[in-house]
């Protein structure tokens, strides 16, 4: 097994129980851990034989593109896309951050962090 990682995605998106979250728009992070089978490709030196590093990028920028009220619905759905569309992937961490979220308060990011596993296969 080997771990990809991914810090530090910064996107402006629109998510928020507020009105003006959703107008305004708000900076994010995003960190994405990627734990998968490594060693075919260090072999081969083929992407193909990997987790591609751009498909992980890509599915990050896509979701956060779809406003949601909550940062957890963000990164169910940025968790389930990697699942389901990457078969190599035996388990995904993702960090989702608001960048000076609208709280009332000096605070640096709010972060919400989710992990998903494989379900094995029942013989």
């Amino acid at each position: 097994m080997g771990l990809i990682q991914l810090e530090n995605i910064r996107v402006y998106a629109y998510h928020g129980c507020l009105p003006e979250e959703t107008k305004i728009g708000s900076d994010y992070r995003v960190d994405l851990e990627i734990k998968a089978n490594l060693k075919p490709s260090a072999k081969t030196d083929e992407l193909s034989d990997t987790v591609d590093y751009v498909f992980l990028n890509n599915v990050v920028i896509e979701e956060m593109k779809t406003a949601s009220k909550l940062l957890e619905t963000v990164a169910e759905r940025i968790l389930n896309r990697i699942i389901n569309e990457d078969k190599m992937v035996s388990k995904a961490t993702v960090s989702v951050s608001k960048i000076n979220p609208p709280i009332g308060g000096d605070v640096a990011m709010v972060r919400v962090k989710m992990t998903k596993k494989r379900k094995k296969r029942s013989k």
